[in-house]
């Protein structure tokens, strides 16, 4: 009930609405269910456990897309309890499953299935279940936005599939705690193929076994905490070549691994990969996952953000399948795959949202990041040009942030907008110094746990010494674009923000007569002397604003 009382008042706050059986819906109409509360919250049955350790041992049969496997679940008790919820999105579905060889019994409520423990679950024990599935499962229709498992063959006819699962859930072809608040610390994936196809997927790889039956499993061993989205598997003719990268750690051992007819031409363009390295670094502090080195994996889709495993798919071009997002040239100097999703290994990886709400964490900063990488190359210039230019993409249909609870993100706009927001806040900071150790420090403070919002906002406005609450509420929790307006009369300027919430104050720095100078405009109008007949006013491009001349 906190969970849903809670959805409710975001609700109001954001413009989504509850209908007459007290379901919630956003603007388009979509109303949220059962199976999204269960999906989305953090029930009874999740909160009394915390997950320690997975181990995923899977087989993968390309000839009936089928997946069937067990999952052995260890978890430390919070608070007794004997009511365990995992996750499996039909048509999936848990055979059996057991704890210390006797068998539990379960319910399926949709998605979820609920399993009764008969052991006392004591207060500070760790324990282990296994869990018994298989099925076939969600094929991906547009991966990864409408993810599940693809399954295509390359141009050889050999099988080519991975999974993708972000939103959707990695309980679309595993059963897992679903929910990103509680990540597993660290977790051994087998998967068992054809013989003549390779499985990449986190981590590590430990050992590869020939079966008997001309099958081979391959060992994964992750050693960081891992969300569940994150881990993934990628089967195919897969070849690989490797790199020791020099970073701030020490050397970090990078491999790629890429369809046997595109060696030649992935040797060549993924040498972006160790220059994202240096970038990022730079900017965001040490690859959080030394442990389990960085990989880039060739994929059949676009690509994705999978924790040290990261997915390709953009055809071996710069750009985003060639074509420059920020439309300024910039955009064409870099594989944006390569960098963006490379760049979720800090945002998203390492700092994670703890509901999906708060997915403009992952987003807005890691869209930020390729304008870090062209400013490293390129200079300031050349990152500013960047983000502006993406305002192009803007629409401002609903806010960046979801409705909590329900599994539920919010506008796209997280990606140029918040980018932009993150831009328009290094102006109000106003020291690059203090910038950077903002960044790093959110991934030192932050590194290798689950966030909300509130502390990424409290966190950046106690570090840059600016009380930056309003500016996240218009940005985050509105769809409007501040509008500085302004008009000159009797050697005066008059100015305030409109289109903006009740307390927006945001500083802003312009050019009056070619001089440069900071105003405090507010919601009420304010006045200043600029003492010439023929004033002239410019705002700084790099704040993410509306100007309007009211002055005729």
């Amino acid at each position: 009930m906190k969970h849903y009382l809670g959805s409710i008042l975001v609700a109001f706050l954001i413009g989504f609405t509850v209908n007459a059986q007290g379901l919630l819906s956003d603007k388009s109409g979509k109303v949220f269910t059962h199976q999204d509360t269960l999906r989305g919250s953090i029930t009874k049955e999740r909160a009394w456990w915390n997950l320690k350790y997975y181990h995923l041992d899977i087989k993968v049969n390309p000839a009936d897309k089928t997946i069937s496997g067990t999952n052995t679940v260890r978890y430390e008790v919070l608070t007794p309890y004997n009511r365990m919820q995992i996750d499996l999105q039909e048509p999936m579905n848990i055979t059996k499953v057991t704890q210390n060889g006797k068998e539990l019994k379960f319910e399926r409520d949709g998605n979820a299935f609920f399993i009764t423990l008969n052991e006392n679950q004591k207060v500070g024990e760790t324990k282990e279940i296994i869990v018994s599935f298989g099925g076939i499962p969600k094929e991906a229709v547009d991966p990864p936005w409408d993810g599940g498992i693809t399954w295509r063959k390359d141009k050889n006819g050999k099988d080519f599939i991975a999974s993708s699962c972000q939103g959707l859930g990695a309980s679309v072809w595993w059963p897992c705690k679903d929910h990103m608040y509680d990540e597993v610390e660290n977790m051994l994936i087998s998967v068992n193929v054809p013989g003549h196809l390779t499985d990449v997927s986190n981590g590590r790889l430990q050992s590869v076994k020939k079966q008997k039956d001309g099958t081979k499993t391959f060992n994964w061993y992750v050693a960081n905490p891992i969300n569940n989205y994150g881990v993934n598997i990628n089967i195919g003719d897969y070849v690989n070549f490797t790199e020791k990268f020099k970073g701030e750690k020490g050397n970090l051992d990078c491999s790629y691994y890429v369809l046997r007819d595109n060696l030649a031409i992935a040797k060549e363009h993924f040498k972006d990969a160790p220059k994202m390295l240096k970038a990022l670094e730079n900017w965001f502090g040490p690859y959080p996952f030394y442990e389990d080195s960085y990989k880039l994996v060739e994929a059949p889709y676009l690509g994705m953000e999978h924790q040290s495993s990261v997915t390709y798919g953009n055809e071996f071009k710069n750009g985003y399948l060639g074509h420059d997002m920020s439309r300024t040239g910039w955009g064409l100097k870099f594989d944006y795959i390569i960098i963006h999703e490379s760049g979720h290994e800090w945002f998203a990886n390492n700092i994670t949202y703890k509901d999906m709400a708060d997915m403009w964490i992952h987003e807005s900063f890691t869209t930020y990041s390729e304008s870090l990488f062209l400013e490293y190359y390129y200079g300031k210039d050349a990152a500013a040009a960047y983000i502006i230019g993406q305002r192009k993409l803007i629409s401002n249909d609903i806010p960046i942030i979801g409705i909590y609870d329900v599994n539920q993100e919010g506008s796209g706009d997280m990606y140029p907008k918040g980018a932009n927001m993150l831009h328009t806040i290094r102006q109000l900071v106003n020291d690059d110094a203090k910038w950077k150790n903002i960044l790093r420090g959110l991934n030192s403070t932050f590194y290798h746990k689950t966030v909300g919002t509130k502390e990424i906002e409290d966190y950046m406005s106690k570090e840059s010494g600016i009380d930056l609450s309003n500016v996240f509420n218009q940005y985050l929790r509105t769809n409007q674009v501040p509008t500085f307006e302004y008009f000159f009369y009797n050697q005066k300027l008059g100015y305030h923000w409109i289109n903006c919430t009740p307390k927006f104050n945001m500083p802003l720095k312009v050019k009056i007569n070619g001089v440069e100078t900071w105003l405090k405009p507010k919601k009420e109008w304010q006045e200043l002397d600029v003492k010439s007949d023929k004033p002239t006013l410019a705002v700084d491009k790099n704040f993410y604003i509306i100007t309007s001349d009211i002055t005729d």
